[in-house]
């Protein structure tokens, strides 16, 4: 049986080459495509996609009405939580990549998912490095006390931290907080550049031209460091694959995920 996918954000970076997959794929079809500067238009016209007769939403409650199994969510962060919700009461399963939804709505959205019993699958970076990235410094923080985390984009990207570095420092944190010899309520000079204090880890976001997105976890004891690092090119093609396993499984759980790891045999 086939699935049919909504794209919220078709059109985008990630989202266009999301689209091209989805419609070359056997198992899922492309029911419904949202982009507000492509309204009216043809995913056919807009990516060069020969077949793909869908015709572009400009909103996520208009192309619900197509009818969906999943709906992904690749916008931005000032509507994403409402397109989430949005799908939730129409009946539908959702996958998100879109950073800069807070805790706060994630809780409100584990409870509508829980309640409406469909799946919500929100992953900071569906790329296989970024997954690895997560495990491994889990790992490492169950043997080593004292790390921070490092957050690069380019200079334009206006949510801080990243959903990468926001998600290791969620994950980080269900291990234990990172230890501070100094706190930094008894620092002398301008505490804020020892980063924000999130889920119980240091995060430093830089945001500069050349970059796309990195993130690294530095892990210190004495004499020794560890550094592990995701860094990511110019490409969307490594979230795709990611995306599309998070398409073909969030229909096998209830309530609320994050990261693609909870989903993955690692």
């Amino acid at each position: 049986m086939t699935i049919r996918i909504c794209i919220a954000g078709a059109t985008g970076w990630v989202g266009s080459a999301l689209t091209k997959a989805v419609h070359q794929a056997e198992d899922l079809v492309l029911s419904a495509a949202v982009s507000r500067s492509n309204k009216g238009k043809t995913i056919k016209n807009v990516l060069n996609l020969d077949g793909a007769d869908v015709l572009i939403s400009g909103t996520v409650n208009e192309a619900l009405q197509t009818g969906c199994d999943v709906m992904v969510e690749f916008t931005k962060p000032d509507v994403a939580k409402q397109n989430v919700l949005s799908a939730l009461d129409s009946g539908v399963h959702v996958v998100v990549g879109t950073s800069g939804i807070s805790d706060e709505d994630y809780a409100q959205i584990h409870n509508k998912a829980k309640d409406k019993r469909l799946g919500v699958l929100a992953a900071g970076n569906f790329a296989l490095t970024a997954v690895l990235l997560q495990k491994f410094a889990k790992m490492a923080a169950a043997y080593i006390p004292h790390w921070e985390i490092i957050d690069y984009a380019g200079s334009g990207k206006v949510d801080v931290p990243s959903g990468t570095a926001l998600e290791l420092a969620n994950n980080l944190g269900s291990i234990r907080e990172s230890a501070l010899d100094i706190p930094t309520d008894q620092l002398h000079g301008p505490k804020e550049t020892r980063g924000a204090r999130l889920n119980g880890s240091q995060v430093h976001s830089i945001r500069l031209p050349g970059y796309v997105l990195s993130a690294e976890t530095i892990f210190g004891m004495e004499d020794q460091k560890l550094v592990i690092r995701h860094e990511a090119g110019s490409s969307a093609m490594p979230y795709v694959d990611g995306a599309m396993l998070a398409i073909r499984k969030v229909n096998t759980f209830t309530g609320l995920r994050r990261g693609l790891d909870t989903i993955m045999d690692i």
